[in-house]
């Protein structure tokens, strides 16, 4: 996760997902974006930076939390839109090329957190109050409607094409 915005001595890409926000959206069949080591599976399967979950074939309900540094993320959220099913984790930057190339063109629904998401680090402890808020980006009506009914606080956008 490119967290330079925060202002952070120690940038890193091994944040990880809460669990109780991989619970409330439901069962995924891959996590493309694994870390090697977990502190609890986020899907069926996984992908690891050892074995470049770019390169590997996707199939079923996808969840990502992609490394958040350039060109990764955005690398990772094309390939979540071509492939059209499932839920990306991001920072809240709609202003950026990828929201404007890439999610606003192919997405169902962004759908903004109340509540700024707090991950975990590599040793299991959990992090501050990230310096912007997250949204979930669901691809697949599928996905819109599990993030609704998932008990998540937040609001949503359905993208009109």
């Amino acid at each position: 996760m490119d967290t330079r915005f925060q202002k952070s001595k120690n940038t890193t890409d091994e944040w990880y997902t809460p669990i109780e926000l991989i619970q409330a959206l439901g069962a995924f069949d891959l996590d493309p974006c694994a870390p090697a080591t977990r502190l609890w599976d986020t899907a069926r399967h996984h992908y690891t930076k050892e074995n470049d979950g770019l390169s590997q074939e996707w199939a079923g309900r996808v969840w990502l939390n992609p490394p958040y540094s350039h060109p990764l993320v955005f690398q990772f959220v094309k390939r979540l839109a071509e492939h059209g099913n499932g839920i990306a984790l991001l920072f809240d930057r709609c202003d950026t090329k990828m929201f404007h190339e890439v999610i606003f063109p192919s997405a169902d629904g962004v759908y903004f957190l109340r509540e700024r998401v707090r991950f975990y680090r590599p040793d299991g402890t959990r992090g501050g109050s990230p310096g912007c808020g997250s949204v979930l980006v669901a691809f697949g009506e599928n996905n819109t409607e599990k993030i609704l009914n998932s008990g998540l606080k937040g609001t949503l956008l359905r993208v009109q094409r």
